[in-house]
């Protein structure tokens, strides 16, 4: 009797995908409307490449500023022996100085200097170091630093690697 008591169960419903599918196309196409409304400058615009009035941006961007002056003091070659002992391993090093026109004559009289700085400094360095091709930057500005201090601060913008080989 107890098992007349019970009905039996109806097969249950499987659950329907139909708003996840539209949920998940629906949260695509409202995630592409905003990348595009962004993007054109429709929202928050005015600094996108597309987007707003750049009338006045143009006019200016034809106009091409001018180079500043600037005068490339050539240094000669170096030619540096790195080997101690029975290893001759070479530097071949050649560099150009970017110096202000008005400092050009200063830094041609103190090049000398410059070139005997630079020899003991590369001659001081580690050969793994001047292997490596990522301590170049670091390298370039110690070397840097020191040619400032020789020719006085202000005269000296930039060194110029023009050539680096180690044989």
């Amino acid at each position: 009797m107890a098992e007349d008591t019970e009905k039996p169960e109806a097969p249950s419903k499987k659950p329907s995908k139909l708003p996840l599918v539209l949920g998940l196309v629906l949260a695509t196409l409202l995630g592409g409307g905003g990348f595009f409304a962004v993007y054109s400058g429709m929202i928050l615009g005015g600094d996108s490449p597309n987007g707003g009035d750049h009338s006045d941006e143009t006019a200016q961007s034809d106009e091409v500023a001018a180079l500043p002056d600037v005068v490339f003091v050539p240094m000669e070659p170096l030619v540096i022996n790195l080997g101690s002992g029975g290893s001759n391993r070479y530097l071949r090093f050649r560099a150009h100085l970017e110096v202000d026109p008005k400092y050009e004559s200063d830094v041609t009289t103190l090049l000398p200097r410059v070139i005997d700085v630079l020899n003991s400094y590369l001659r001081a360095v580690d050969i793994t170091d001047l292997a490596d091709p990522a301590a170049l930057m670091r390298l370039r500005a110690q070397m840097l630093r020191r040619v400032k201090i020789v020719t006085g601060e202000g005269r000296v913008r930039d060194l110029l690697i023009m050539e680096f080989v180690l044989n």
